[in-house]
């Protein structure tokens, strides 16, 4: 367990011991031989644990003491600031006085029962606890969410500003949150804009003590394949044999090792046969949920009305000086102590950078800003936007399947939207299509009881929420709905006695409303399934509204959107290209990083232009781009090269920084020739540095010396080359892609593009550029995923056995592909994929189904010069190499002659071999035709 922790080798004799061979429970006899000179040591053992006392107090819960105005107890104070609250969200709710007079009961009668169940559980100062942090952050630009989970069922929260959602407007229940019915701490789960959540948690510190404020630990367990790994890895046992052993696990969630041999005969009989197997099997068994590691909840914060230490035992964080409860979250919640979660959530970065982005263009526009807490929930072109399905970065709404339910559903209002991420998960997922045709007419809407109609009839009769649950035991059966939480819980639970027992209460109420037995029973029994699918409406209903905030800003503000998706993920080049490649589609356009103009984040020019972020180009970082933006706007602009490296700390803007910036184009604008550029980086960074090395030194008639620097003469970069540097520099192809080049000769022999292949029998021949690879071991040997790239779309091919081994040295990105095989759909992806049965790289694929290179040399009549070309591609003797027939056009004023060179001048079509034709003849006098 120790190597496992330290990372050492357990036969390594030099690593550190950090324990003795004593340090164990030693048995009653052995303490008894260690101590036979002085018995009486022994017997005081039992003198010290009768003196030693310790009573922890469970069950109980204990809040800090939160501040309010002299002569108010905190019952007093909350039920004051939720009804102040209320008049405020009911101003902005019904602008029109009339109308919230008239609206105003309804509210104030909701306010009241909740307040008065608040206060009768003994919590009020738990909402103004978690009112005051978030007010807090959103006065100090810290964006929060608008809710989530339950906690967006209260009036109470949204008065107070804890939630953004009205609770009667989309009918969510406070029960379903705070139950008078089964008394627990209440448990709100606030989401905060990544950057700024611990700003929030420091306030908290600040307000309640650095002492009484801890995060909590989490443990990490050695889980039945980890362990086989970390056995394997201490013992110095090689990693395919390992991994072997490791991968005999069935795939069954929470599997132990004792289960595991008894549901794999193979594992068992390697464990029987062989001896590694069964000394890594011993251990591994003894380890087994150990724990491995101690971490940090994800959100969890404790605040205590002392000291965290009289609850807890703590330890400081590695590299910090907050504490973390030394107790998991279970047990900190049963010695008293009340867990807050503050949950980061990255969209919510990415809403405030494109509102800001927004905003800044507004405001040129003399705009005023906009808020999204005042956005209408009923925009024609945002719900246009998901009916397309245009839906890539749009929260919950942007996987595959999302957009193809976005497709049947075709969502016209919010509540739409709030259906649809509720329906969106395994359980449920099934209904789509049922709620997708009752949405459109397509399927007559039937309801499990008249009486029902009334819950159900806004999801056309089909129980998608946990709170429908509750509300349908509450018509039919006559819950009350706090007993209907604890109905759903219990069916949510499948506890058999507790399901006799409510199936009982239930029965007995649906009768007095004149239900049948047989009825009452069927109803039970379709509630019970509803309930193991059904999801929290409160939690859908907030995430609907962040998703619907996403997809306003994609639709109205697609270059300020896109630009803040893509800073809030500078270093993930797998999504940045996902969210580039969507650029397009909603008509923005991308510019190349520039030296000159590039902010650290990707910038926003106009309403459909962004330019690139210089922090996403990789091997650059934030220092390095502070100091050029300095530099930038304390000089003004850098002329060329050597002026940049010689103003700039060539310490921390080191040659790496420079060359990516040169791959990735952020110098075109000063000099289009990056491989002249690249060149020239020797030469300045060695004027700078000598420049540096002078300063103040005059030439011999006391003026300061001036160089005129240059670049060296070197030949521009092939289109393909130059695509190829720079996708190092980016992750991707931003100014161009390399199938392009060769689309057109491509096009003569693979028809189609990658975006028309479709399921079929018959092999399809495709082509593209090879962005990937994954190599994965099977029963059958080696198999590649590769993913081939037509600047039109991308699908997984499988190349395996002879023809992996065959074609490898073929197979690596940047490559262009042209495959043979069959078209199947992928489960996995939803998409598509190809089997290969045969693979050629361009010059295989031109050499295969070209009929012949047609040279016209029109008047030049250099053949030692076409011999000296063509030599190095000829076939020659060779029986394996693909070849073209060649036939020479010669033309001039007088005459023409055509030769159809022999077959042993049949040559190779290498890329090579076409570029030396071209450069010489010129293109149009190079001609392969195509059967």
């Amino acid at each position: 367990r120790t190597c496992i922790a330290d990372g050492y080798m357990l036969a390594d004799r030099r690593r550190p011991k950090k324990f003795s061979d004593e340090q164990y429970f030693k048995t009653q006899a052995q303490m008894a031989e260690l101590f036979a000179d002085i018995p009486e040591a022994l017997a005081n053992t039992i003198q010290i644990a009768k003196r030693c006392n310790l009573t922890l107090t469970l069950g109980e819960s204990y809040l800090p003491d939160f501040p309010t105005p002299e002569g108010q107890d905190l019952q007093t104070y909350l039920a004051e600031e939720s009804i102040k609250g209320l008049h405020t969200r009911l101003a902005q709710l019904f602008p029109d006085e009339t109308v919230r007079a008239e609206q105003f009961d309804a509210y104030k009668q909701r306010l009241d029962f909740e307040c008065g169940i608040i206060g009768q559980m003994g919590f009020p100062g738990y909402f103004l606890i978690v009112a005051d942090f978030i007010s807090w952050a959103k006065n100090n630009g810290v964006p929060v969410g608008p809710g989530r989970g339950s906690g967006a069922g209260s009036l109470v929260a949204y008065s107070l500003g804890i939630t953004d959602l009205d609770p009667l407007e989309y009918n969510l229940l406070f029960e379903r949150f705070l139950n008078p019915e089964r008394v627990s701490m209440p448990d709100f789960d606030i989401d905060f804009c990544q950057d700024g959540r611990g700003r929030v948690i420091d306030y908290v510190k600040k307000k309640y003590g650095l002492d009484s404020v801890s995060q909590i630990a989490t443990f990490g367990t050695m889980a039945a394949k980890a362990v086989i790994r970390d056995v394997g890895r201490v013992l110095d046992l090689p990693f395919n044999f390992v991994d072997g052993v490791a991968k005999l696990i069935p795939l069954e969630l929470g599997i132990t090792l004792k289960s595991a041999l008894e549901k794999e005969p193979q594992l068992q009989e390697r464990h029987d046969k062989e001896e590694e197997v069964a000394k890594l099997l011993e251990l591994a068994l003894r380890l087994e949920g150990v724990v491995r590691n101690v971490g940090m909840h994800a959100g969890g914060v404790l605040i205590a009305p002392g000291k965290i230490s009289d609850y807890s035992a703590v330890y400081c964080q590695e590299n910090g000086d907050g504490l973390v409860s030394q107790y998991d979250k279970d047990d900190v919640e049963a010695v008293g102590l009340v867990k807050f979660d503050f949950l980061g959530l990255r969209t919510l970065t990415i809403l405030d950078m494109a509102v800001d982005n927004a905003n800044t263009q507004r405001l040129i526009e003399g705009d005023p800003p906009l808020e999204l807490e005042a956005l209408s929930l009923d925009d024609k072109a945002t719900f246009r936007l998901l009916k397309q399905s245009n839906t890539t970065a749009v929260f919950q709404l942007e996987s595959k399947g999302m957009k193809d339910m976005l497709k049947q559903a075709k969502p016209d209002c919010f509540e739409d939207i709030i259906a649809l991420v509720a329906l969106y998960r395994p359980g449920p997922m099934d209904l789509i299509p049922d709620y997708c045709r009752r949405k459109h007419g397509q399927q007559r809407v039937v309801y499990p009881h008249p009486s029902t109609e009334v819950i159900l009839k806004e999801t056309y009769g089909i129980a998608v929420y946990q709170e429908q649950v509750m509300q349908i035991a509450q018509v039919v059966a006559g819950f009350s709905l706090g007993a209907a939480d604890l109905l759903r819980r219990a069916m949510g639970k499948k506890k058999p006695e507790e399901m006799v027992k409510q199936r009982e209460i239930f029965n007995e109420g649906a009768q007095k409303n004149d239900l049948s037995l047989q009825q009452s029973n069927d109803l039970f029994d379709l509630l019970e399934k509803f309930a193991g699918y059904g999801f929290n409406k409160s939690h859908a209903a907030a995430y609907a509204l962040v998703a619907y905030q996403t997809a306003y800003l994609k639709v109205h503000y697609p270059a300020a959107f896109l630009a803040a998706t893509m800073s809030a993920d500078m270093n993930n080049t797998d999504s940045i290209r996902i969210f580039f490649d969507d650029c397009a589609p909603n008509e923005v356009e991308m510019l190349p990083p520039d030296v000159n103009q590039s902010a650290y984040r990707f910038k926003p020019l106009s309403k459909n232009q962004i330019l690139y972020g210089l922090g996403a180009v990789k091997g650059t970082g934030s220092v390095a781009i502070d100091l050029m933006i300095a530099a930038r706007e304390e000089g003004g602009p850098f002329k060329d090269l050597f002026d940049f490296c010689s103003r700039l700390d060539l310490r921390k803007v080191n040659r790496r920084v420079i060359e990516s910036l040169i791959r990735a184009g952020a110098f075109d604008q000063l000099e289009p020739n990056r491989a002249a550029l690249l060149a020239g980086v020797s030469a300045a960074i060695g004027a700078a540095e000598h420049a540096n090395n002078h300063v103040g030194q005059d030439n011999l008639f006391g003026e300061e010396a001036s160089v005129q620097h240059q670049l060296p003469a070197v030949e521009v970069w092939r289109p393909a080359e130059q695509l190829k540097e720079e996708k190092a520099a980016l992750g991707f192809y931003l100014s161009g892609h390399p199938y392009t080049e060769n689309k057109a000769e491509i096009a003569q022999f693979v028809h189609g593009t990658l975006a028309d292949i479709a399921p079929q029998k018959q092999p399809k021949r495709i082509a593209g550029v090879v962005m990937g690879v994954r190599i994965r071991m099977t029963q059958r040997g080696k198999m590649a995923i590769v993913t081939l790239d037509d600047a039109v779309a991308r699908v997984d091919v499988v190349i395996g056995g002879d023809l992996l081994a065959e074609n490898s040295h073929l197979i690596k990105e940047d490559q262009v592909l042209v495959i043979e095989g069959r078209v199947s759909h992928d489960d996995f992806s939803g998409g598509n994929r190809v089997s290969a049965n045969k693979l050629f790289n361009l010059p295989s694929a031109r050499s295969t189904y070209a009929s012949m290179l047609k040279i016209a040399c029109n008047g030049q009549s250099d053949a030692a010069k076409l011999t000296t070309i063509l030599q190095p591609y000829r076939k020659g003797e060779s029986t394996e190499k693909k070849v073209c027939p060649v036939k020479i056009e010669y033309h001039n004023t007088s005459s023409q002659v055509d030769l159809m060179l022999g077959e042993s001048w049949q040559v190779e079509l290498q890329d090579e071999l076409i570029h030396h034709l071209e450069t010489w003849l010129s293109k149009e006098n190079v001609k392969i035709l195509y059967n």
